[in-house]
């Protein structure tokens, strides 16, 4: 072979060579998040991925103020208007009081709902109306979610308190209860749970299970009874169906109930069958087939997250240890997963290592949990109530890592 046919053959290798090099991608590399402790530090400087856990979180709401997300068996989410990501509802404070806020949950857009000046009392969001309800004083105003528009919607009676804590499954009727001036001055008089708890209890005083029409304002009084009634739920399926609790000792009541609105005789869910034996915290599956609630045979011995199937009677049991013990339990939207908060040693399983946030999964009679985050610098006077958010990848919960309640969100799966 000749000089000229080396030269040219070398030429066409370096110009195929230099040509393959230009059409490759350049690579940026991904900015790195710190592994760090779960703490004040953490919170403030945003995300982090968990030192103990491996697992991802994020302080999910970033504005100034307190930021509290809703009590656990109230849904906060919601389709945005174009149909295209969630928001998920909250109250943050402001210098026109507590207001409720949307965050999308894609973007991270935030958007306040309401500026009416006052204090502000339930978290209850209809998805199809796309109107949160709330109280005022002694009415209950609806704020719709994308407009803005508030109408009022009930004013309790002179003299008598009330509330309302959940909305029907086709959204035409508020869910709560009445109870009594000496019941008021009870809590007025005794501001801290530990102080009131037993004397609402052992005062028997007489409550009201209502409903509210949203469209024409009636009240409808459905049963009453002189016991704390309380923790009220509507069916997110069955519109007519309504669960309510037995407030007071656990061990001392039996208290997961439900009604038929149409025909109000209180059906008991979990009867007792040992001596301080507890079953609470209760809440609906998605598909309202199933109520789910702490259950201890006896209290704080054995631990299970219980399942009373309304259309069976069969009753599930899946076994936890003292540590996996929570104060709340969820649910994952495909119903296959739960979500735990934890607790410290002064809750009633007297954990000596309980302060974490778990993600459970069933396996045979038990379930099998993982640690996601990392609670020991929270202070659970604050309960986190626990969310799984609308895809099921993230658990939402509040804090007061950094003595403020915030809002945050930690990634189930690692990446």
């Amino acid at each position: 072979m000749n000089k000229s046919i080396y030269l040219l053959f070398g030429f066409l290798v370096v110009f195929f060579s230099s040509k393959a090099q230009s059409n490759l991608s350049v690579e940026i590399p991904k900015k790195t998040i710190p592994v760090m402790k779960t703490s004040k530090e953490s919170s403030l400087l945003g995300l982090w991925v968990d030192d103990e856990t491996g697992h991802k979180v994020e302080k999910l709401v970033q504005r100034e103020g307190t930021n509290s997300s809703f009590y656990f068996h109230n849904n906060p989410f919601v389709k945005s208007a174009d149909g295209k990501s969630w928001l998920m509802l909250f109250y943050g404070s402001t210098k026109n009081g507590i207001q409720l806020f949307s965050i999308d949950l894609a973007s991270k857009k935030i958007i306040q709902i309401t500026d009416k000046s006052g204090s502000k009392g339930g978290e209850i969001l209809g998805r199809k109306t796309r109107k949160v309800f709330y109280r005022m004083k002694d009415s209950i105003f609806s704020t719709h979610i994308d407009t803005h528009k508030t109408e009022f919607v009930f004013k309790f009676p002179e003299g008598v308190p009330g509330s309302v804590a959940t909305l029907n499954a086709d959204e035409t009727l508020l869910g709560g209860v009445l109870s009594s001036n000496e019941e008021r001055e009870i809590f007025r008089n005794n501001p801290q749970k530990s102080d009131y708890f037993n004397k609402i209890y052992e005062a028997k005083l007489k409550r009201t299970l209502i409903t509210v029409d949203v469209a024409t304002g009636k009240l409808t009084q459905l049963y009453s009874e002189n016991a704390w009634l309380n923790h009220e739920q509507f069916s997110p399926v069955d519109s007519n169906l309504f669960m309510y609790c037995h407030e007071g000792p656990w061990h001392k009541v039996d208290r997961i109930w439900n009604i038929d609105i149409r025909n109000p005789k209180p059906t008991l869910i979990h009867k007792r069958t040992v001596e301080r034996e507890i079953a609470g915290h209760e809440f609906f599956s998605p598909d309202g087939k199933t109520i789910w609630f702490d259950l201890q045979i006896p209290r704080s011995e054995t631990f299970y997250l219980a399942g009373k199937n309304l259309e069976t009677g069969i009753e599930t049991r899946y076994a936890l240890k003292r540590n996996e013990w929570s104060i709340h339990y969820n649910i994952a939207p495909d119903m296959k997963s739960f979500a735990g908060d934890g607790g410290d040693a002064g809750q009633v399983a007297h954990a000596k290592d309980g302060m974490w946030l778990y993600h459970f999964v069933p396996k045979g009679d038990s379930l099998v949990s993982e640690k996601l985050v990392n609670m020991k610098n929270h202070d659970y006077h604050l309960e986190p109530n626990v969310h799984f958010s609308p895809d099921g990848k993230y658990i939402i919960f509040r804090a007061n890592f950094e003595g403020t309640t915030q809002i945050y969100a930690v990634e189930i799966h690692k990446n």
